[in-house]
C-alpha cells in the first residue's frame, strides 16, 4: 500500500461509521427494541426475553462465523464483495423489519437476527481496512474520526426520526399510527440511510489483494489452514491475544452498561422516557466528542495507555453510577460513560490494527468481533444475580466494576512496541 493515503479514502471509509451507526442506535437500543417488546409481543417481560433470544443467538453467529470468514477474506481478496454483502443483507432485512406487524413475533425475530448478525459481520470487513488507510502514526486518530463520526450518524438520524416519525400526531409521508406503522417505518428510514451513505467506501476505498490466492484458486481450505496456522503460531501473537482476552472483560463492562443504563436510570433514580431519551442524547454526544478527541492523545501515548485512561475513566464513572445519591450526580457518571467509552472502543480497534499482520488483517478483525461477542451475556447474567440476591439495582450494576478491573489488569500484560514489532508495521 501507499505511504501516503488520500483523505477521500479516510473520510469515505469514516462515513461508513457515519451510516451503519443508524442501526445500533434505532434498532438495536432506542426505538425499536423498545417498541418490540411492546407493540410486536405486546407483553413488556415477555418481549424482553424474546428480544434476548435474538441478541444471544446474534452473538452465537457472530462469535462461530467472524473467524472463519475473515480468512476467507485474506485468502481470496474478497473483502470488499463480503462488506458489500453483509451491508446489502442488512439493510434487506431491516426493511423486513418494517413488514412485521402486532403478534408477528418470529417474523420480526427472524428479520432482526438476520439484519443484526450482517451488520456485526459487515464491521469485521470494515475494521479491517483500518491498517490499510491509516498512515501508523495517525491509525489511533483516524479509528477516532469513525468512532465519532459513527454517535454523529446514529444521533441525527434518530432525531428525524424522533421528529418526523415517533413524536408527531401525524407523521411524515402520509404514515398512520395504526398498528406502530409510524415506529416500524423508522426501520425503512435506518435502511435508507445506511444504504445511502455507505456507498462512498465502495467507490474511494480500495483494497489490498496482494495478499489473495491466484484467481481461480481453492478459497475454503486455505482459510481454514489460515485459522489452523493462526493457532499454532499463537506465541507469534501473543500481543494480540492479550489484548483480546482483556478486552473480553473490559468490553462486557461497555456491553452491561450500554444495555442497561437507561433501566437502571429509570428504576433507581426514576427517569421518565423523555429524560431517558435526553440521556441517549448526551451519551451520544460526549462519546463522539471523547473519541474524536482522545484518538490524537492514541497517536501520541499508543493505544493501551488511552485504552487505561479510559478504563481509570470508566471505573470511575461506575463508582459515581453506584454511589449517586442524586440524579444530577449520576447525570455526572452518564456523561464520563460517554466521554470515555468512545475512545475505548477506538482505541482498541486502534491498537489492534497495529499488532494486525498485512496478511491476515480480516481474520485478526474477525477474531476482534469474537472477542466481543463470545462472553456478552456474562455482564447482563450477573447483573441479574446481583440485584435479585441484594434486592437493589445498585449492587447488580455495581459488576461493570469488576470487569473493568479485571480487563485492566490483563491489559497490563500486553507490550505494545513487541506487538507493532511482531506485525512489522512500523516501517510502512
Amino acid at each position: 500500500m501507499p505511504s501516503v493515503r488520500p483523505r477521500t479514502a479516510i473520510a469515505s471509509w469514516a462515513l461508513y461509521d457515519f451510516a451503519n451507526s443508524a442501526f445500533t442506535t434505532l434498532v438495536v437500543t432506542f426505538i425499536y427494541a423498545t417498541y418490540f417488546t411492546r407493540g410486536i409481543v405486546g407483553d413488556q417481560t415477555l418481549g424482553t426475553a424474546y428480544w434476548s433470544r435474538g441478541v444471544t443467538l446474534t452473538a452465537i453467529a457472530v462469535a462461530v462465523l467472524s473467524p472463519i470468514l475473515g480468512a476467507i477474506a485474506d485468502r481470496g481478496g474478497l473483502r470488499k464483495r463480503l462488506l458489500a454483502f453483509s451491508t446489502i443483507l442488512c439493510i434487506v432485512g431491516t426493511i423486513g423489519l418494517y413488514y412485521a406487524k402486532p403478534g408477528q413475533v418470529m417474523q420480526a425475530l427472524i428479520w432482526f437476527v438476520i439484519a443484526n448478525v450482517a451488520f456485526e459481520m459487515a464491521g469485521v470487513f470494515y475494521n479491517a481496512f483500518l491498517p490499510d488507510i491509516a498512515p501508523p502514526d495517525k491509525i489511533g486518530r483516524v479509528s477516532g474520526y469513525g468512532w465519532s463520526l459513527g454517535y454523529v450518524g446514529g444521533l441525527l438520524c434518530m432525531v428525524i426520526a424522533l421528529v418526523g416519525f415517533v413524536q408527531p400526531e401525524v407523521p411524515w409521508f402520509g404514515l398512520s399510527t395504526e398498528n406502530g406503522q409510524n415506529i416500524r417505518a423508522t426501520n425503512l428510514l435506518v435502511a435508507a440511510w445506511f444504504a445511502l451513505f455507505s456507498v462512498p467506501i465502495f467507490l474511494f476505498v480500495k483494497e489490498d489483494r496482494s495478499a489473495a490466492s491466484p484467481a481461480g484458486s481453492p478459497i475454503l481450505g486455505p482459510a481454514f489452514r489460515q485459522i489452523a496456522t493462526t493457532f499454532k503460531e499463537v506465541r507469534d501473537y501473543r500481543q494480540v491475544v492479550h489484548l483480546l482476552v482483556a478486552r473480553v472483560f473490559y468490553n462486557d463492562g461497555l456491553v452491561t452498561i450500554f444495555a442497561f443504563g437507561a433501566i437502571y436510570a429509570q428504576g433507581t433514580f426514576g427517569f421518565t422516557t423523555t429524560e431517558i431519551l435526553l440521556f441517549g442524547i448526551v451519551l451520544n454526544v460526549t462519546a463522539g466528542i471523547g473519541a474524536f478527541a482522545l484518538g490524537f492523545l492514541d497517536d501520541i501515548l499508543g493505544g493501551k495507555r488511552t485504552i487505561q485512561i479510559s478504563l481509570i475513566g470508566l471505573f470511575t464513572a461506575g463508582v459515581l453510577a453506584v454511589l449517586a445519591p442524586s440524579k444530577a450526580v449520576f447525570w455526572v457518571a452518564g456523561i464520563l460513560v460517554g466521554i470515555f467509552s468512545g475512545p475505548n472502543q477506538a482505541a482498541s480497534r486502534s491498537l489492534l490494527g497495529r499488532f494486525v499482520p498485512p496478511d491476515k488483517e480480516n481474520e485478526f478483525f474477525g477474531f476482534f468481533a469474537f472477542s466481543g461477542k463470545a462472553t456478552a451475556f456474562m455482564g447482563p447474567f450477573l447483573l441479574g444475580v446481583l440485584t435479585t440476591a441484594f434486592g437493589t439495582q445498585r449492587a447488580g450494576i455495581a459488576v461493570v466494576l469488576a470487569f473493568f478491573v479485571i480487563g485492566g489488569i490483563l491489559l497490563a500484560k500486553v507490550d505494545e512496541a513487541e506487538g507493532i514489532a511482531m506485525a512489522g508495521r512500523g516501517a510502512e
